[in-house]
């Protein structure tokens, strides 16, 4: 039951896709193996659900937010919204920490999610742990492997220049939680010298 209807949320959100479709599309018809692997990949994180899938888009979110994929963060938030995470959960993400709109479990999961996504990982033993007293081994492992693949989507999306197509257009919308300039500049990168 559960594939079934993440599977109609994931059509519903394409299908309020209103601009720059063919973006990641475009880039991928390129390299037809890598699309085929994204594609499988793809699908069997959708087959996997012991992980309550809301706990899978405020993970997703949080990364997506963390690495500053605003194609993530508008497919992620349609996808939130579909599968029932609040408006108040969407703008205090970023200091979920502290926020009242977050359950214990979900604050774990938001934890070990940022913890793996950070450069370089940060604390994820204690995270992991943490996330253990609520979660299954086996959620678990859904869990690291759904935030794991929403870094590299994250990350290839970037790489690529794939923009954001509108569908979470006219919803409470997950924000990007640092400056990519920032980023840049930390490491020494173009924007250092300005």
């Amino acid at each position: 039951m559960r594939v079934w209807t993440r599977v109609r949320h994931y059509v519903a959100a394409l299908g309020k896709a209103k601009r720059n479709r063919s973006d990641l599309g475009g880039w991928l018809v390129r390299r037809p193996q890598v699309l085929v692997g994204t594609g499988v990949y793809e699908t069997m994180l959708l087959l996997s659900n012991r992980l309550d899938p809301r706990l899978k888009e405020l993970a997703e979110l949080k990364t997506a937010g963390v690495v500053n994929c605003e194609f993530c963060l508008d497919i992620g938030s349609a996808l939130a919204h579909s599968a029932g995470v609040s408006e108040q959960q969407l703008m205090d993400l970023p200091r979920y920490r502290t926020s009242a709109a977050y359950s214990e479990v979900e604050k774990a999961v938001l934890g070990f999610a940022e913890a793996m996504t950070v450069t370089p990982a940060a604390d994820v033993d204690a995270a992991r742990e943490e996330v253990l007293r609520y979660l299954s081994k086996t959620e678990l492992a859904e869990l690291a492997a759904v935030v794991a693949w929403e870094n590299q989507r994250a990350r290839l999306n970037q790489g690529l220049g794939v923009r954001p197509t509108g569908m979470a257009e006219g919803m409470v919308c997950a924000l990007p939680e640092r400056s990519p300039a920032a980023d840049i500049a930390a490491f020494g990168g173009p924007d250092a010298s300005r």
